[in-house]
């Protein structure tokens, strides 16, 4: 299993910080770098992968951290009008233990700074529900380490990417962090222009049978 997996799969489950690092480290010889698949057109919003009773939860949940009274079976105008701030989305129990909480955030934040609309909760839900696609899974992933939004993992990216998963307390040192960048690197890029895109990422994505299933969020 590749580096870069291996990084992804923490995005869903807690390892220690000194496990994470002897892993990534220790699990960088065995790739079959193979020609990438053609990259999926990107997800359609307001396409969900949510059932009513999914919605119907979402709807109550969003509302509850509007601090709103819930009302059921209503036309309530708080859902289309009201956004819950980041920071009390970041502090939710389904991602409070996760480092990548804000990025996920930011990701599905249709008005950057200005919190989740409730269209915004439910697309994150569907992307991170049971019934997604691996493709979707592996989009919005793919977003969520993409730290500076230019389309690519860069060294840049991937060493963000590190830092959040060991805590900027144990940060690496420039060597290490450089040897773990060029492995991750060595390992993804099948192109060698020094990134890795999204078509790269979804192929080594996609090698995991347990990808679609730790990259979810159920309320």
């Amino acid at each position: 299993r590749c580096v870069l997996l291996y990084v992804f799969l923490q995005f869903a489950k807690n390892a220690s910080h000194i496990d994470v690092i002897w892993c990534l480290l220790g699990v960088i010889n065995n790739i079959l770098l193979l020609p990438p698949p053609p990259t999926p057109p990107l997800p359609i919003r307001n396409s969900h992968f949510l059932q009513n009773k999914e919605i119907l939860q979402a709807e109550r949940r969003f509302l509850e951290l509007l601090g709103k009274r819930v009302a059921p079976h209503s036309a309530n105008a708080d859902l289309l009008t009201s956004r819950v701030p980041t920071e009390t989305l970041c502090e939710i129990p389904e991602l409070k233990a996760n480092p990548f909480r804000s990025r996920v955030c930011l990701v599905f934040c249709s008005e950057e700074n200005q919190g989740l609309s409730f269209e915004d909760f439910l697309d994150m839900l569907s992307a991170l529900s049971e019934s997604a696609s691996v493709e979707v899974k592996a989009h919005y992933a793919f977003r969520v380490f993409d730290f500076d939004g230019d389309g690519t993992l860069g060294k840049k990216d991937l060493k963000c990417l590190v830092n959040c998963l060991i805590g900027e307390e144990n940060n690496l040192g420039d060597d290490d962090m450089e040897l773990l960048i060029q492995n991750i690197l060595a390992e993804s890029d099948i192109d060698q222009d020094g990134t890795v895109n999204l078509s790269e990422f979804q192929h080594v994505i996609t090698k995991s049978p347990d990808f679609a299933s730790s990259f979810k969020i159920t309320l």
